[in-house]
């Protein structure tokens, strides 16, 4: 038995440890989270915040990039790349504070000429193995594979290939990490493909043929149907690969030919949306890949978010949407606001909370329930957000923009309740 003095120290104690310390997982470790699927292992998160609410700590992030945070281990790391000098970089944070731990520059140059306004030279989410880092940058023509450890040394660097999309759009796919091996799209009208790498010594596991397919999507490793299935749209088609060979499980014929966004999933079946030339968003059995459903919403380049037996979705026309999963029937429809503002942030739940996020760094917390359109917050940080949030330890972390007198300026904010 304690004694009431015992009691009283613990919970004293209990009250003044840092939240990082207790309770709820503490890592984003991939693009998309945990399981890759936009989904929270926290329950807990802000749901109020300003540029002055709720702010745990801010830091200013050098240069420009659309890449999310990666956190792990108490590290926060990004991908950022400054235009004077053309440098691109990989950069450490201290999850505590925000100081910056370290910053390593992987190449300067040979950036391409032509880049969609939307689109940075920064833009894809950095990966682990829990060991090593991989960042994925575009430049000198080719797309660039590169391998660092948790204190920023290069240990290795791939030439993943030729980059000469149809579309001068730049680069933006993320590379995804499964088990030993570490997964890289490089899909243009020049030898198109996808690639698995050893995670170790960077030599070549296997290659997907996409012949064809200039496209932007991050794939995703799923358990669906009753195994493991690399997912990814684009080229006019849904596919899904067996990720130990690259071998072909099932192909979807589809209404466009690019596609951005990753790709989502429930026990059975698989969700993809499209947007160029024409807006489509699939169900798909995940068994045989037989289209179950498909309607003309177009969320391009955002992803989707499945959970409790619905699809929801923040789609290019600015309407939140919920789907039932297994026909596709629309459960309810909301516009984000009451002007249209544009969207390439992918949302995230948190326990049952939908957190979405605009152009203009406007973020609505929504249920997650098909009852119908409930908002819970509302919320505005910095004027300007493309990358995706993410929330572990029971607080989030934005990556946004403030543009003032005609100077711009990125910061990394994490916000918890105070």
């Amino acid at each position: 038995m304690f004694s009431k003095s015992t009691v009283l120290i613990i919970c004293l104690c209990s009250t003044l440890l840092d939240p990082l310390e207790v309770g709820a997982q503490n890592d984003w470790s991939r693009w998309r989270g945990p399981s890759g699927n936009g989904i929270a292992e926290s329950r807990t998160a802000p749901l109020e915040w300003g540029d002055d609410e709720n702010v745990i700590w801010k830091t200013k992030v050098p240069g420009r990039g659309h890449a999310s945070p990666l956190i792990i281990d108490g590290k926060i790391f990004l991908t950022t790349a400054e235009q004077t000098e053309q440098t691109q970089s990989v950069i450490c944070f201290d999850q505590k504070d925000g100081k910056t731990l370290w910053a390593t520059e992987v190449n300067q140059g040979g950036w391409p000429k032509r880049m969609h306004p939307k689109n940075t030279h920064a833009t894809s989410t950095i990966a682990t193995d829990g060991k090593r880092l991989f960042a994925v940058f575009c430049h000198h023509s080719n797309i660039h594979l590169i391998a660092l450890d948790f204190d920023g040394q290069v240990l290795w660097k791939n030439d993943v290939g030729e980059y000469s999309p149809t579309y001068p759009f730049g680069y933006g796919s993320t590379p995804i990490v499964d088990g030993s091996r570490v997964i890289v799209t490089n899909e243009n009208k020049v030898k198109s493909a996808i690639v698995a790498y050893d995670t170790k010594t960077g030599k070549e596991v296997w290659r997907i043929d996409r012949t064809g397919i200039s496209s932007y999507s991050t794939p995703v490793i799923a358990e669906v149907a009753g195994r493991r299935q690399l997912l990814i749209s684009g080229g006019g088609k849904v596919a899904s690969y067996d990720p130990e060979t690259g071998d072909s499980i099932w192909t979807t014929k589809a209404n466009w030919a690019v596609t951005c966004g990753t790709m989502v999933w429930d026990k059975e079946r698989v969700f993809a949306s499209g947007g160029f030339p024409g807006g489509q968003t699939l169900g798909i059995d995940a068994r045989n890949g037989k289209k179950l459903w498909d309607n003309p919403a177009k969320v391009y380049e955002q992803s989707m978010l499945a959970f409790g037996g619905f699809v929801f979705a923040h789609a290019d026309n600015g309407v939140l949407y919920c789907w039932r999963a297994d026909d596709g029937n629309e459960m309810w429809k909301q516009k984000f606001s009451k002007r249209r503002v544009a969207v390439s942030a992918s949302p995230i739940l948190v326990d049952r909370n939908l957190y979405f996020t605009a152009e203009n760094g406007e973020t609505v917390v929504v249920e997650a329930k098909s009852e119908g359109y409930q908002e819970v917050a509302r919320n505005q940080l910095g004027d300007e957000a493309f990358a995706s949030q993410v929330v572990c330890g029971g607080r989030l972390y934005a990556r946004v923009a403030v543009n003032r007198g005609g100077a711009r300026q990125e910061w990394l904010y994490c916000l918890g309740e105070r």
